[in-house]
């Protein structure tokens, strides 16, 4: 592991001018004033390691990336908040798992060598898969979501079909596996790098032996992890990573023949997720499927794109009532454009936001139906 010297080096902590740009465009810090990303700098350079590991700030990042685009010093604080993660993980700190750890839990499960897995019984007769092919769809962990917040009308599982109908659609029959692992993503921004890297190699390996070349994903958080952090912890990945919304606009040769005009017609918003916005560039590509769909008109919530307010929680750690501001906030957005549907690109974040759907106090007011960009299309389709 790199000291800490190395990460203020790679980070350029160190040409902090503590102007405070990033602290004022960081969603918790608007919400809880004892959090800075300044401050977390500043700690960081004046501190000694152990001190700033021990810092309670330190998870409470949810390493959205809105504080950097308007930094000066072009300080990259989320990898910085990565690397002490890692740090104060090997120390025995930690920060305050959600649902009992029980997430946490599964993933490290997933890195037992010769465990054995129902993941596909989800399938039905009417999708179309390979054992082999080109292109191979990473399903992540949705066949567990939907039992771990059953409570809350979670569907993810609902995506995960649609995404295969659409790419059935555009005449590919992809490459599911049978022994896919998690990711990794939560682990890793938990800091647990070891176990992080055993699904990783064991992913990658997976997927080579399949020859795929392109590998497509319906969560912007598997589609970051594999891109990014497979690549800069194992090498080469030797296939492109995309996410389902960008391989199907890639590959309609024209919306007319896909969806048919008959369709009823559907004002939504759009919730942009930090992995798939932020961390991968990839704005267009979600807003472009959604434009195909005849009778689909998109509104824009007041705070999008580059703009746009995080889900509130990440990779299942400190859900707070920060958290719950956060996302009551968001969730008043999407009413304030008269919207009938929050479209969102990413499982969290329907997780996130349906959770907070579920505020007592609140009644009726935050209620708004939510569905992933790829059921919003596939149920559209010809």
């Amino acid at each position: 592991m790199n000291t800490l010297a190395d990460t203020i080096k790679k980070t350029n902590a160190l040409f902090c001018l503590e102007c405070g740009k990033c602290t004022a465009s960081c969603p918790i810090a608007q919400v809880n004033n004892s959090y800075s990303p300044r401050r977390v700098v500043g700690h960081t350079l004046v501190k000694s390691g152990d001190d700033i590991l021990e810092d309670e700030m330190l998870w409470a990042c949810l390493s959205c990336k809105s504080c950097e685009p308007g930094c000066p010093a072009d300080v990259d604080y989320t990898r910085l908040t990565l690397d002490l993660r890692a740090r104060a993980s090997e120390a025995g700190l930690h920060g305050m798992c959600t649902h009992g750890g029980a997430l946490q839990a599964l993933m490290r499960i997933m890195t037992t060598p010769d465990l054995k897995q129902n993941r596909l019984d989800w399938l039905n007769g009417d999708l179309k898969t390979a054992d082999k092919g080109k292109v191979l769809y990473f399903v992540g962990c949705a066949p567990y979501f939907d039992i771990f917040f059953s409570d809350l009308g979670v569907k993810t599982l609902d995506t995960t079909r649609s995404a295969i109908k659409l790419l059935n659609a555009v005449g590919v029959e992809p490459v599911l596996m049978a022994n896919e692992r998690c990711c990794g993503h939560d682990l890793l921004w938990s800091g647990d790098q070891e176990n992080f890297l055993k699904l990783a190699e064991h992913n990658l390996q997976a997927i080579k032996e399949t020859g795929a070349k392109q590998v497509v994903f319906s969560c912007p958080e598997c589609c970051r992890t594999i891109k990014e952090d497979y690549a800069r912890n194992l090498g080469n990945l030797g296939f492109e990573a995309l996410h389902i919304s960008e391989f199907i606009t890639d590959n309609m040769a024209a919306s007319q023949s896909l969806f048919p005009t008959n369709q009823r017609q559907e004002k939504v918003t759009f919730q942009d997720p930090c992995r798939l916005g932020r961390h991968l560039g990839a704005y267009e590509a979600p807003r472009k499927m959604m434009q195909a769909v005849p009778g689909v008109e998109l509104s824009e919530m007041r705070m999008s794109g580059k703009k746009a307010i995080c889900c509130g929680v990440s990779n299942w750690l400190n859900c707070t009532t920060y958290s719950k501001q956060i996302q009551v906030e968001r969730l008043r957005q999407a009413h304030a454009t008269g919207a009938d549907t929050l479209v969102t690109a990413c499982p969290k974040c329907e997780v996130h936001l349906r959770c907070a759907m579920k505020d007592p106090n609140l009644g009726d007011e935050l209620k708004i139906e939510i569905k992933d960009v790829a059921t919003l299309a596939a149920e559209a389709l010809a």
